[in-house]
């Protein structure tokens, strides 16, 4: 059995679609085909139903999916044990994080961690939280940070760092929220347009369970724009078309520079913690240092960025 042709079929199974498995695998759909082709040929066993819009796998499929998830299973505890041999923590770990953790968090700890351990090849993507779980599923990445309060059974989850979201509007004269007012109650939020991230984003999430928890309808705010970048929000608020929710990690520079300002909602604060997710069984010994690294920063030291 070819391992490479088995690698296209686990990841196959796992999303089921041919055109996301050759992008993850980097080849034309025609080779990944291919390569099913030649495992089915050679287990003797159709392991697919296929129609034009997706794939399932067959009895036979089950079984050899059962098998395959074992097998890179210990792919990854052969690697982390080889890498236990040497001298030093080295190899590649791919991290998926979410917009806010992605650009305002982890740039400063991946920076420090990098001088620990110089070996270890680091790569950052940032996503929304589902997309986060996607990849994760398909072992494109090996480490998710994701802002989402959703629990996710099959992985492990690690709280590391606490975050509180705010209402925000520009520090500017023509802001929606006059410069004369230091709080709103809880139902003056429908008032104001508001510029809210995109469904599926872990902020939003957060925002709509807190605002539900407390008697209010999130479908009832006057969102006049969403957009799926912490910073082209911040610019659209900083011109004073509508307020926004986010994360205080995001606007420290602009807080201190004045063209944003915080306003509290009376009775309510939106807090969250970030997690770190993950497959237990599949965490490389890189991934394991990173997640030591967070918990000594965030836990144990209290560190500030």
């Amino acid at each position: 059995m070819n391992l490479e042709h088995l690698k296209a079929f686990y990841i196959l199974a796992n999303n089921q679609n041919f055109s996301e498995t050759a992008k993850i695998l980097h080849l034309a759909q025609p080779t990944v085909s291919l390569q099913i082709k030649n495992l089915e040929n050679a287990l003797d066993a159709t392991l697919f139903e296929r129609t034009t819009k997706s794939v399932k796998l067959t009895p036979s499929g089950d079984v050899l999916y059962k098998y395959a998830d074992q097998i890179f299973s210990l792919v990854s505890q052969t690697e982390r044990e080889l890498d236990l041999l040497s001298d030093t923590i080295h190899g590649d770990l791919k991290i998926g994080a979410s917009l806010t953790i992605g650009e305002h968090i982890l740039p400063y700890v991946l920076g420090r961690f990098r001088k620990e351990f110089p070996n270890v090849q680091l790569y950052l993507k940032v996503y929304n939280s589902e997309q986060i779980m996607e990849h994760l599923a398909n072992d494109e990445i090996d480490l998710g940070f994701i802002e989402s309060t959703k629990t996710y059974p099959d992985y492990q989850q690690l709280a590391f760092l606490e975050d509180e979201l705010v209402v925000t509007a520009s520090g500017s004269a023509s802001s929606p929220i006059p410069s004369h007012v230091q709080s709103i109650a809880p139902e003056e939020l429908f008032e104001f347009p508001i510029i809210m991230r995109e469904p599926g984003s872990g902020t939003r999430e957060v925002v709509e369970n807190h605002l539900e928890n407390n008697g209010l309808e999130p479908k009832k705010l006057d969102v006049i724009m969403e957009l799926e970048h912490t910073e082209s929000i911040k610019s659209v608020v900083e011109s004073d078309l509508g307020i926004m929710i986010i994360s205080r990690n995001a606007i420290k520079k602009e807080l201190e520079l004045g063209t944003l300002r915080e306003i509290p909602i009376n009775g309510i604060r939106l807090r969250r913690f970030f997690h770190a997710v993950y497959k237990k069984d599949k965490l490389t010994l890189p991934g394991e240092s990173f997640l030591t690294f967070i918990q000594n920063h965030y836990l144990e030291e209290n560190f500030q960025i």
